[in-house]
């Protein structure tokens, strides 16, 4: 019951932030949107004409979930820093639930918000390609979901290195590009990053949008690589949040920014 009070309370406080920043709000959803036209765009003028209905398409789901990874994973570092800048981190601490209770509830609850943010962009970057993906939610939202997993893990490991160092911002801005690269290189291009987090479950989303496949038609082998991946990032995420957070209190920087 705490639990899910803890999470009903994080999911309403990021409605209630989302809605009285707005313009902000707004401003980021431009932002995927035009980066999107520019692609768009580029393949129109600079594209090979046999492939553009491919290419555009790609585009679509990549540029997607390149803003889903990156608002969901970047959100709880910029979150700890926001704490440590009003100087409530500590008050965090005072949670008999443990911080990395609180965190979890808080992705969770910005993961849902952004998964509507990015139905809408999605809607958007269709309608102005006139481009229609094959979204089969029975398919994409179970292999979704599993993906996210992967996503907290790495995140974790971001507000661990946010208790201790504070300032983290121009590192985000870097982590921005790598997401971006991780998204948009296909795994039959590089099979390496198939041991990066979430890179498998963006590649079958992608495969299961392009080509129209059910969850049955994929498989067994490409679903233990993604639900081994993802619980292996978590269970590194949560290790590294734990002992980032015993170096921060071992040397009082909770309180500090």
């Amino acid at each position: 019951m705490k639990w899910l009070n803890v999470l009903t309370a994080n999911v309403r406080m990021e409605f209630i932030e989302m809605k009285r920043y707005l313009p902000n709000t707004l401003a980021l959803l431009m932002t995927f949107y035009i980066i999107f036209i520019a692609a768009f765009f580029g393949i129109m003028f600079i594209g090979d004409p046999a492939s553009f209905d491919s290419n555009v398409q790609y585009s679509i789901v990549s540029v997607v979930f390149w803003s889903l990874t990156m608002m969901t994973m970047n959100f709880i570092g910029f979150s700890v820093v926001t704490e440590a800048t009003r100087g409530t981190l500590e008050q965090l601490y005072m949670s008999p639930l443990g911080v990395w209770k609180i965190l979890l509830a808080r992705m969770i609850g910005q993961f849902s918000l952004q998964m509507v943010i990015m139905v809408l962009l999605l809607l958007a970057a269709m309608l102005t390609s006139g481009q229609w993906l094959n979204l089969n939610p029975m398919t994409t939202i179970p292999i979704i979901l599993v993906t996210m997993i992967s996503m907290i893990g790495v995140s974790f490991m971001i507000a661990g290195l946010a208790i201790i160092v504070k300032q983290i911002e121009s590192f985000l801005q870097i982590f921005q590009f790598v997401l971006m690269g991780l998204v948009f290189v296909p795994l039959s291009v590089a099979p390496f990053l198939v041991f990066a987090p979430f890179v498998k479950g963006v590649n079958m989303v992608r495969t299961v949008m392009l080509d129209d496949l059910r969850l049955t038609e994929i498989a067994l082998a490409d679903f233990a690589i993604l639900f081994s991946n993802s619980f292996l990032y978590l269970a590194v995420g949560l290790f590294v949040f734990i002992k980032c957070e015993k170096v921060a209190m071992r040397k009082g920087l909770l309180g500090q920014y």
